[in-house]
């Protein structure tokens, strides 16, 4: 089999995660398209392994066991990383990166700052009890 095909096969595997990546809201199918391009790297690791093994004339196959290490580490990377929205869905109900990189960064649902918002409404209530 010629190098070629197991390259294209990577690079439309790791294209397809990288647009999952960009362009997905929810936080598990972000994940998932990590996993998806760390699977399209090892997919290289072991093609270019077994293409370097027939031109060398020792093997060390060096190529998979990277790709063993890369499994470890993704194994271990999906596990945190589920336990992280798992816990951030519980405490605030949802696993849209859009709406908790806006409560992080103190926008209310509205778009307005939190902080303008609190003193905007204590003022008004300050005025009507007045």
């Amino acid at each position: 089999m010629h190098l070629a095909y197991p390259a294209v096969l990577s690079a439309l595997l790791f294209c397809t995660g990288l647009y999952g990546v960009l362009a997905r809201r929810n936080a598990i199918l972000v994940l998932m398209s990590v996993e998806l391009m760390l699977n399209a790297v090892n997919l290289n690791l072991v093609a270019f392994d077994v293409w370097l093994s027939r031109a060398a004339e020792e093997t060390l196959h060096s190529g998979q066991a990277l790709t063993l290490f890369t499994i470890a580490i993704a194994a271990a990377e999906i596990g945190i990383g589920l336990a992280i929205v798992l816990a951030v869905h519980r405490n605030r109900g949802t696993a849209d990166i859009d709406r908790l990189r806006d409560t992080a960064e103190g926008h209310g649902p509205d778009g307005t700052d939190n902080d303008t918002a609190a003193t905007g409404t204590a003022a008004e209530k300050a005025e009507a009890t007045a």
